[in-house]
């Protein structure tokens, strides 16, 4: 059987993908977590965010946003001299700073996910041409989300982040059409197939600042 080429870049990478990326995420802990890893990675690799992935989780809480919209400059100082830990006030402040925006989201709408979903009506888009390897950076829907968070006040959430963002959490199925994932999360969950829209990062299309 076929799988997504990027799984076997190390055992981490595959255990995620096999387990984690592109499984629609209804809990809004577990939302708070793929966005949080999306926004510290910005300038960095992927890998670097699973092999610090614990470091991140008894630095914030397990990802509790309340416990983490509470923290304060001390909580900052002790997140920065975590051994391991990145080395980025102003990503750490982000978090931090993410955190109560997302409460907000919350008090509005019920919950994070109420949000994030209502703008594929619930359903994991399925996007023409992507199972076969025509995967971009960002497109039409993560630019729009992407703009709307901005708004709310959230920071690190480009357009490219929040596509990545779109696909590990099953928003968006980007995996190949011959990987095993692929069917087996169409077949749980309610699916919408859309034509491409916005696309960048393509061949031959310049693809944006993450």
């Amino acid at each position: 059987m076929g799988h997504c080429d990027w799984a076997f870049a190390s055992e981490r990478d595959r255990l995620y993908h096999d387990q984690e990326w592109g499984v629609p995420v209804h809990d809004d802990r577990q939302m708070f977590e793929h966005l949080t890893l999306e926004c510290l990675q910005c300038g960095l690799s992927w890998g670097l965010m699973l092999k610090k992935r614990e470091i991140f989780r008894r630095c914030f809480a397990n990802f509790d946003y309340d416990k983490i919209a509470a923290y304060g400059e001390a909580d900052v100082a002790r997140i920065l001299h975590t051994e391991g830990m990145l080395r980025s006030e102003r990503k750490i402040r982000a978090v931090i700073h993410n955190a109560r925006c997302y409460q907000k989201i919350r008090a509005e709408f019920g919950s994070f996910c109420a949000y994030l979903w209502a703008y594929t009506g619930g359903k994991t888009v399925l996007y023409d041409g992507h199972a076969d390897g025509a995967i971009p950076v960002s497109n039409g829907l993560s630019d729009q989300i992407s703009r709307d968070l901005k708004k709310r006040g959230f920071q690190f959430v480009g357009p490219v982040t929040i596509y990545s963002h779109l696909q590990a959490c099953g928003v968006i199925n980007d995996h190949a059409g011959d990987c095993p994932r692929f069917r087996r999360i169409n077949d749980a969950n309610p699916t919408a197939r859309w034509k491409p829209d916005r696309e960048t990062g393509l061949p031959g299309v310049k693809t944006p600042e993450r």
